[in-house]
């Protein structure tokens, strides 16, 4: 049983996107106040989509941000980004 699960998660395909995709960012909860200026359980969890500009490493991806959305950085992990 716990052999099959860990052979799953080893298993997995890794995702990739390449340059020109279009992907949804994931924001925080406390990001969504700071950007969207809403809280609460409908505020979107994903915003975009946004175009990816470069592969950084095998799992950061430099994206396109619009000047409005504020944001520090525009280099983002694998685990914050959905497929649009």
């Amino acid at each position: 049983m716990t052999l099959d699960r860990q052979k799953l998660y080893v298993n997995l395909k890794s995702i990739e996107y390449s340059v020109e995709d279009q992907i949804f960012l994931k924001v925080s909860p406390w990001q969504k106040v700071l950007i969207l200026g809403r809280k609460g359980k409908l505020s979107p969890t994903f915003i975009g989509p946004y175009k990816i500009i470069k592969r950084v490493d095998s799992i950061t991806y430099q994206l396109k941000l619009p000047q409005e959305l504020d944001l520090k950085h525009d280099v983002f992990n694998i685990s914050m980004l959905r497929r649009y």
